[in-house]
């Protein structure tokens, strides 16, 4: 198969959205550790008045097409907050899927060059999917299944990233304590734990009150557009991205999986995590109807698998521990009724965090790759 033969064309129909949105599902047919999105709300979300990030951004959908069949897609756009926020002309790719042809991959990525580059774009990076929320192809730890809104494809995808000239932008890392396997945290963290409370008695923990969603949502992105600023791809967080996500993890939340330390009754840190609905949407098929969202809301209450998504520290508060005192907390609080816990994504130079887990014994079990690349402007006409 050469390049010529592959068509690509932008979803421009209610048909070729079906087809965008779909094509996972054939591919990854028969994989056991492949989750399918909720379809009813992915099929939405590609539009820009329903995603948070799409709502600021240019994009386009691209499929690719071979003798009448999708054998391949991309999103590609431009984040206007990013490029504002790091003064950058950084175009990006997400949602790429394709079959296992490296003359479609090349397709699409040349598509997505000359539709960047005609709009100024100097460089290129991905994947980081802005309606899936991943961010990265998979790149270590393919015999375990994805938590939730984490990534999961072939690894044939970081072969084709290498083929297409790309380069590591940075690595994300996911860890694991699973007391199934016999994870225990180690005694002298309790120890710490007690000498830390004693020297500062302004500070308390307290979990997530689902009486107060929106108030503990405000500090969840109060504390990340300050304590976050300076990790890489950080772009502050606006009001709309925290209404989505409140919207996205309501059916789910867990009271005893979120956690605050607050300082004489201020937030200064936060631990979030959610149990793993992945688990469930294997069961329904990402289905909906007729009983899917029962099942869902019934199912995440009996999930055994959690995710950390997100740990914040305020920066007054930074390197004092206050890291390990959430994780003690919500492994506590987690610890009878699960089977494992995963923290999930740390950037691999967030020495801070990474010393924190490997201290209290997790175990690296997945690397991401985010790739990159830079991009030739062409004149124009």
């Amino acid at each position: 198969m050469d390049s010529e033969a592959v068509l690509i064309r932008e979803v421009r129909t209610p048909a070729d959205m079906r087809r965008f949105v779909f094509l996972p599902r054939t591919l990854y047919r028969g994989d056991p550790c492949w989750a399918p999105p909720i379809w009813m709300d992915e099929r939405r979300a590609y539009r820009a008045r329903k995603n948070a990030v799409l709502s600021h951004s240019d994009f386009t959908l691209l499929l690719a097409v071979q003798d009448g069949r999708v054998v391949g897609r991309s999103l590609v756009y431009v984040d206007h907050n990013f490029n504002a926020f790091y003064k950058a002309r950084t175009g990006f790719f997400g949602a790429f899927e394709c079959v296992e042809d490296f003359a479609v991959a090349r397709a699409l990525d040349a598509a997505a060059e000359r539709w960047l580059t005609a709009r100024g774009m100097d460089r290129i990076r991905g994947p980081i999917h802005p309606v899936a929320e991943s961010w990265g192809f998979l790149k270590e730890g393919f015999d375990t299944p994805p938590v939730f809104m984490a990534p999961y494809n072939p690894s044939f995808y970081n072969g084709f990233m290498d083929r297409l000239g790309y380069g590591k932008a940075k690595d994300l890392l996911a860890y694991e304590g699973s007391p199934e396997k016999g994870y225990r945290i180690p005694a002298r963290f309790e120890r710490f734990e007690a000498h830390l409370l004693a020297r500062h008695p302004e500070l308390s923990l307290r979990r997530l009150s689902l009486r107060h969603l929106e108030r503990d949502a405000e500090a969840v992105w109060r504390i990340s557009n300050v304590a976050m600023a300076d990790n890489w791809g950080f772009v502050p967080l606006v009001r709309s991205e925290l209404v989505d996500m409140i919207g996205r993890l309501r059916p789910i939340v867990d009271p005893d999986a979120v956690w605050f330390v607050e300082d004489k009754g201020v937030p200064v840190a936060f631990a979030l995590g959610f149990p793993d609905l992945n688990v469930v949407l294997r069961r329904i098929g990402g289905r909906l109807l007729p009983f899917g969202f029962l099942r869902i809301l019934l199912g995440a209450k009996k999930v055994k698998d959690h995710r950390l998504f997100g740990l914040a520290v305020m920066p007054e508060w930074q390197g004092r521990g206050l890291d390990v005192l959430l994780y003690l907390q919500l492994y506590r609080a987690l610890n009878r009724r699960i089977r494992r816990l995963e923290a999930n994504y740390i950037l691999e130079d967030n020495r801070k965090i990474r010393n924190a887990l490997e201290k209290l014994d997790l175990k690296l079990v997945k690397t991401y790759r985010v790739y990159e690349k830079a991009l030739t402007l062409r004149p124009a006409g």
